[in-house]
């Protein structure tokens, strides 16, 4: 072949399109996915996901759009966590989201790199999740409730709601991490309070039945619901057993106040859970979770069903509905 062929055919060669394999081209950066692990069931949990949803919007992530979730139920069964946990860190998600303080620990056991922000009804500085609330150090952060912190307060405002009852029953979930603290507080809150406390345990909704039939045996005269997830996930159980034994009940969620249950005293739950997302989201755009400080509430409310008292036959003293925050008629 002569020299000025050569040469035409290299400069047509040159001219031609490179043809790049589809995989090599270049591709749209991975939509960031946050895992989200709670131990109650989806349909209990719904409101706190829209909660959740609404903070990452206000730090500027909405699902589908720049950010995946990936929901793991533990369906009121916390020995799944564990496993649950592992499956999202083999996922290799970008954040864990964890409900509950015992979601929460096993997300903390699965992984010491993956950023872990919680939801906290107790203190997690002396469940040992972070090492302090102002820096928590390490992979996690989250918000407190402070529910355990402030049991003593509800059992007081109880009191204050039925004066003349001195026998009071207490239902505590045993499988709860703060089950000990909640049942030590109250107890020397009882003392303070002239009151005599019976304490019920249940673990299970046959458990929660067994339970209110024990207190209409033992003839108690007002019923304080304990700290739980699991209490969480049946407040309208509660509400609605509370109302067929006519006894005057405090919950910590206002839920179970909308459901027929005659009070409830604590912080806003779907608060929490919105500034869960806040953090999930300034954590996807590099803030490090070790330095972002516990959020804790700033303020607790009481929600007193009026309805409910009357359907019991109970006046309510015009010094607790002084404090109501909100009265439901």
């Amino acid at each position: 072949m002569k020299r000025r062929e050569v040469i035409r055919l290299l400069g047509g060669a040159a001219a031609m399109p490179v043809l790049v394999p589809l995989a090599a081209r270049a591709q749209p950066p991975a939509m960031p996915v946050i895992g989200v692990l709670y131990p109650n069931t989806p349909d209990s949990f719904a409101t706190r996901v829209t909660a959740l949803r609404q903070g990452l919007r206000d730090a500027g992530f909405i699902e589908g759009e720049n950010v995946t979730l990936d929901f793991r139920s533990a369906y009121n069964d916390n020995e799944k966590l564990p496993a649950l946990a592992v499956e999202l860190v083999r996922r290799r998600v970008s954040v864990i989201v964890a409900g509950a303080i015992p979601a929460a620990q096993a997300a903390k056991a699965a992984t010491s790199s993956i950023p872990i922000v919680f939801q906290a009804a107790s203190d997690p500085v002396e469940l040992g999740l972070v090492t302090s609330l102002n820096r928590p150090g390490g992979n996690i952060t989250g918000v407190t409730r402070q529910s355990v912190e402030i049991v003593s307060k509800r059992l007081a405002l109880l009191r204050e709601m039925v004066p003349s009852v001195g026998r009071f029953g207490v239902l505590l979930n045993p499988t709860a991490p703060a089950a000990q603290s909640q049942s030590q507080d109250l107890q020397r809150a009882a003392e303070t309070l002239g009151l005599e406390l019976k304490i019920l345990q249940a673990s299970t909704a046959q458990e929660i039945e067994a339970a209110f039939a024990t207190l209409a045996e033992l003839r108690l005269g007002a019923l304080l619901i304990g700290v739980s997830g699991f209490f969480n996930s049946q407040s309208e159980r509660l509400a609605n057993l509370a109302l067929r034994h006519a006894v005057p009940a405090s919950h910590q969620l206002r839920e179970f106040a909308d459901a027929g249950g005659l009070m409830s005293y604590a912080s806003s739950l779907n608060d929490s859970w919105r500034q869960v997302g806040v953090y999930a989201g300034r954590i996807l755009k590099g803030e490090k979770p070790g330095d972002l400080p516990v959020e804790q509430p700033v303020k607790f409310e009481l929600v007193i069903n009026l309805k409910t008292a009357k359907a019991i036959g109970l006046d309510v003293p015009a010094q607790v509905l002084a404090l109501a925050d909100e009265v439901i008629e």
